[in-house]
C-alpha cells in the first residue's frame, strides 16, 4: 500500500480551498485543509466529502448515445465509443451551423462559482466564440451578473474584493458566505475577532447573521428601499464623504429638470459643446468638465463644487432648470424615511437609522452582495442603490474597503474577437436588455426556449452542454424541458446524468478534477491569495473513459476545423500561452505543486492615479463614479435606483398566496449537485421549507410534516422545517432537488411533477428584471398547506 500527499486545492465552489489530496494507491482516502496556502485554513463538508463524490456509483463513464425518440420515457441509451460520439457530434452540428448559421447552436456551461468547471471555462468561452455562437446560456443574471457588470453601471468596475483584514466594518448583503465562499466566512470572523463591526441583510438568521452587530430582516425583494432608507439617514445627518462625492462622482454634475439629460454647456451657448457642468459655489458659475479627459477644465478646487439645490441658467430657447446629481439622489432618498421604509421592508426603522450610524462611524466598510440581491425582478436598480449607499462611505479601492486586488498579468484567451459585431448583434434577448448579459454573449433560458420553440427571432436548432442543469436551475422548468426535447440536436457533457442530461442525443463522461491537471493563475479573496499562480495535477486516474471538459472542447475543436486556434489540440499549449506574460513554465509549475507565487502588492486609490496629468477616474461615461446614469436613461431606465417592488408578491397574487416566498442555498450541496452522495444527503434527507412556527401553526402544519408549497405557477412537495427567526409573512425554500440516494434508500424526485420538489416549477418566467433578465426566485408569492397524502 502506497500513500502520497500531494498538495492541490478544492475546486468544488468559489472558494478553491487550498488542500493536500492523500491517495492510497489508486483511491481518493481524504482531502484535508492545507493552512500553508492562502485558501487553505479549512474545508468545508463537500470538502471533506471529496473521496465519496470522485467514487460516487452513479458517475458516468462512458459516452452514451439515444437510440429512442426525445419523447420517450427511455432514452435507451447505448455506449460509444469516444470517435464515434465526437463524429457524430461535429456532424450534426456543423450541418446546423451550415444550414442555418452558427447562431443556430448554443453552448450552456454551468457555474464556476459552483462547480469544477472553472478548469475549463476559458477554452469553453474559446470555443463558443471561434464556433461564431452569439448564445451562451451562462445563467449570469442568476448568479453573479448584478454584483459584477450591474455594479459596473455605478463604478465602472464589479464589485471588488472586501478587505477583511483592514475593515472597520463588514456588510454582506444577499450573501451568507457560510454556504458559498468558506473564505468570506473565515474573513468576517477574523475582522469581527479584531473588533470590526459586522452588518448582515438577509431574512433568514444564518451564517454570520448570527451574532452581527446588526442584523437587518428583509422582506425579500424590498433590499433597494431599504438601501435608500438607510443612505437617506446617512445624508440628512451629513454622515458621508462629501469629498469623495464631489470629487471622484458625477454628483456635483448638473442634470436639466426639462428631460434628465446631464447639461452641456453647449445648452447655454448655442455652441454645440459637448462638455458637461457643475456649479461653483464660490464664483457662482458653471463649471466644464470634459468626461472625455474626465478632468474639470478650471483649475477649481473641487471642495466649492455644489452638491445640492438648483440652479437656472440662460440659454438660447430660454431658461434652463438644473438640479445637481446628487441633489436628485438626496430627495429619492428623502422619499423613504425609515418609518416608510419599515413598513415596506419589515425591518424596524430603529435599526435603519443604527446602521446608517454603524457605516458612518465604523469605516471603512467593505461590501459584499451576491444572489439574495441579485435574483429578483428589481435586481438591478437594488445593486445600484447598494452601491451609492457604499459610495456614501468613500470606501471604494481604500484598505479596509472593497479592493482591486493586484492580479498575475495574462492573456484573454477566450477568443471573444473571433466574434464579428454583426454576429454578437444576433443574441438572444439584446434588443430587449441591451445593458444585460446578451451584450456580453450570455443569453436567458426563456429566450433561449423562444427561439427553440418558436423560432423568434430565429430558431436555435442545437446545444452543446457543459454541465448546466436548466430543467432543475432555471425558472418554468417544464417550458425547458419542451424546448430540450425540440432541439434537432443536443450535446450534454457532464459527471452524472441528470434531468437536463436525459434530453440529450449524446452524453459524454466529465472526470473529477482530482483525475485531471488544471491551471489557475491567482485566487480570491486576499492579496496572498491572488499572487498564487497552482498547477493542479492529476492525483488519480480516470475513471472509466470520462474526460476533461478541456479535452472534450479540444477534440470538438479540431474536428470542426479549428484545431490551429486550439495548438492543434495540445492543452499544454494552450496552458503555455496563458503563461507567456508571466514567464512561467509549466515544468517549473509542476515542480512546485503547492504553486508559485508572484511579488505582487496590492495600489489602492487607483482611480487617482495620474497619466498625463489627469486622473485615472472609473469606466464610465462620465469618467466618475456614477450617482446618476445617463445611460441607463437612453435605454428608457431610471437613470437613479428608485425603488420597484417585486412584480410577483402577495400584493399582486391575489388572496390565494398571503406569503412571500424566497429560497436559500445550503452548505451540504452545490445546486442541484450531491444529493446523491450519502455523507452530504444524510444531513439532510429531505427538501426542506422553512416557516414561522405560528405561520405553520396556523395552517395546522407540526415540524417534520409534509406540506404542499403552492404558487401561481405550480405546486410541489416538501418537508416542514419550523424557524423562529423568521418573519411569519416569509418562506424560505431549498432548490436543486431531484437526485435519489441508493445509499439511505431515498428513491428520485421527479423533477417536472407536482409531487417532486423542484422549485423551478414554482416560479414563472413572464416577469423579470427589466435590465438584466432576472427571474424572482427569491421573492415570489406563495402558500402553503399540510400535505393529506
Amino acid at each position: 500500500m502506497t500513500v502520497t500527499r500531494t498538495p492541490t486545492f478544492c475546486p468544488l465552489c468559489r472558494s478553491r480551498c487550498g488542500a493536500v489530496a492523500v491517495v492510497d494507491d489508486a483511491s481518493l482516502v481524504a482531502l484535508e485543509a492545507d493552512p500553508t496556502h492562502p485558501t487553505g485554513q479549512a474545508l468545508c463538508v463537500k470538502g471533506k466529502a471529496a473521496p465519496e463524490i470522485v467514487a460516487n456509483p452513479n458517475r458516468l463513464l462512458h459516452p452514451l448515445i439515444r437510440t429512442a425518440p426525445k419523447n420517450a420515457a427511455d432514452p435507451q441509451w447505448r455506449r460509444a465509443s469516444w470517435d464515434e460520439a465526437l463524429d457524430r457530434i461535429t456532424a450534426n452540428i456543423d450541418r446546423i451551423r451550415r444550414a442555418h448559421g452558427p447562431e443556430a447552436v448554443a453552448f450552456a456551461s454551468t457555474s464556476p462559482s459552483a462547480a469544477p468547471i472553472s478548469d475549463a471555462l476559458v477554452w469553453i468561452e474559446r470555443l463558443v466564440n471561434r464556433f461564431g455562437s452569439p448564445n451562451n446560456l451562462f445563467a449570469t443574471e442568476i448568479c453573479n451578473w448584478h454584483k459584477d457588470h450591474a455594479h459596473e453601471l455605478t463604478w465602472g468596475v464589479g464589485i471588488r474584493s472586501p478587505d477583511f483584514d483592514n475593515t472597520g466594518c463588514v456588510l454582506l448583503w444577499g450573501h451568507n458566505p457560510a454556504v458559498s465562499w468558506l473564505d468570506h466566512t473565515l474573513g468576517t470572523a477574523q475582522a469581527r475577532r479584531r473588533g470590526a463591526k459586522v452588518v448582515v441583510v438577509d431574512p433568514r438568521r444564518a451564517g454570520p447573521a448570527v451574532g452581527a452587530d446588526m442584523w437587518l430582516r428583509v422582506r425579500p425583494g424590498t433590499d433597494g428601499a431599504l438601501a435608500l432608507a438607510i443612505a437617506h439617514v446617512m445624508l440628512e445627518r451629513g454622515w458621508f464623504d462629501a469629498a469623495f462625492i464631489r470629487q471622484w462622482s458625477n454628483g456635483p454634475l448638473l442634470v436639466r429638470a426639462d428631460g434628465g439629460r446631464f447639461l452641456r454647456m453647449g445648452d447655454l451657448d448655442g455652441s454645440g459643446d459637448r462638455r458637461l457642468a457643475a456649479w461653483d459655489r464660490l464664483s457662482s458659475r458653471p463649471i466644464p468638465y470634459d468626461p472625455r479627459r474626465g478632468a474639470y477644465d478650471a483649475d477649481i478646487d473641487t471642495a466649492n463644487l455644489a452638491l445640492r439645490g438648483a440652479v437656472t441658467l440662460d440659454g438660447p430657447a430660454g431658461r434652463v432648470v438644473c438640479r445637481s446629481a446628487f441633489d436628485l439622489y438626496a430627495t429619492l432618498c428623502a422619499q423613504y424615511p425609515p418609518q416608510r421604509a419599515a413598513e415596506i421592508c419589515w425591518v424596524p426603522a430603529e435599526d435603519i437609522e443604527r446602521t446608517a450610524q454603524l457605516l458612518h462611524t465604523a469605516r471603512p466598510v467593505c461590501l459584499y452582495a451576491w444572489t439574495g440581491v441579485g435574483q429578483h425582478t428589481n435586481a438591478t436598480q437594488t445593486d445600484r442603490a447598494i452601491a451609492l449607499l457604499h459610495m456614501l462611505t468613500g470606501s471604494h479601492d481604500v484598505p479596509g474597503g472593497n479592493v482591486a486586488l493586484a492580479q498575475p498579468a495574462t492573456v484573454d484567451l477566450g477568443g471573444r474577437d473571433f466574434l464579428s459585431p454583426a454576429q454578437r448583434s444576433k443574441a438572444l434577448g439584446l434588443d430587449a436588455r441591451p445593458l444585460g448579459p446578451p451584450g456580453r454573449g450570455w443569453v436567458r433560458t426563456d429566450d433561449f426556449c423562444r427561439a427553440v420553440i418558436d423560432a423568434e427571432p430565429y430558431r436555435v436548432a442545437g446545444l452543446i452542454a457543459f454541465g448546466a442543469n436548466l430543467a432543475v436551475s432555471h425558472a418554468n422548468s417544464r417550458r425547458i424541458a419542451q424546448a430540450l426535447a425540440r432541439l434537432d440536436f443536443y450535446v450534454h457533457a457532464d459527471v452524472v446524468m441528470n434531468p437536463t442530461a436525459r434530453f440529450a442525443d449524446v452524453v459524454l463522461p466529465v472526470n473529477m478534477p482530482f483525475e485531471r491537471d488544471a491551471l489557475r493563475i491567482g485566487f480570491e479573496p486576499t492579496q496572498a491569495a491572488a499572487r498564487r499562480v497552482q498547477y493542479r495535477q492529476a492525483v488519480l486516474p480516470p475513471r472509466g473513459e470520462s474526460r476533461s471538459d478541456a479535452w472534450i472542447v479540444f477534440e470538438l475543436a479540431k474536428r470542426l476545423g479549428f484545431g490551429a486556434d486550439f495548438w492543434d489540440g495540445d492543452i499544454d499549449a494552450g496552458y503555455a500561452a496563458l503563461l507567456a506574460p508571466l514567464g512561467l513554465s509549466l515544468e517549473a509549475l509542476r515542480r512546485s505543486p503547492a504553486g508559485i507565487d508572484l511579488p505582487l502588492e496590492p495600489r489602492y486609490r487607483r482611480f487617482a492615479e495620474l497619466a498625463d496629468g489627469v486622473a485615472r477616474g472609473f469606466a464610465t461615461p462620465t469618467r466618475k463614479a456614477e450617482v446618476y446614469s445617463e445611460r441607463l436613461l437612453e435605454h428608457g431606465q431610471a437613470p437613479l435606483p428608485d425603488y420597484v417592488p417585486p412584480l410577483v408578491s402577495p400584493e399582486t397574487a391575489g388572496p390565494g398566496y398571503p406569503l412571500v416566498l424566497t429560497s436559500t442555498k445550503r452548505i451540504y450541496f452545490n445546486h442541484s449537485q450531491h444529493r446523491d452522495i450519502a455523507a452530504l444527503r444524510r444531513r439532510m434527507p429531505d427538501p426542506l421549507i422553512e416557516l414561522h412556527p405560528d405561520t405553520a401553526a396556523a395552517r395546522g402544519i407540526a415540524n417534520g410534516d409534509w406540506v404542499r408549497l403552492r404558487t401561481p405557477a405550480g405546486s410541489i412537495r416538501m418537508r416542514a422545517n419550523l424557524d423562529a427567526h423568521l418573519d411569519p409573512r416569509v418562506v424560505t425554500s431549498t432548490y436543486g432537488w431531484w437526485a435519489g440516494n441508493e445509499a439511505l434508500g431515498l428513491p428520485p424526485l421527479d423533477p417536472f411533477s407536482e409531487d417532486g420538489a423542484n422549485y423551478n416549477l414554482l416560479i414563472d418566467d413572464a416577469l423579470l428584471d427589466p435590465i438584466s433578465g432576472s427571474a424572482p426566485h427569491r421573492s415570489y408569492a406563495c402558500e402553503v398547506e399540510r400535505d393529506a397524502s
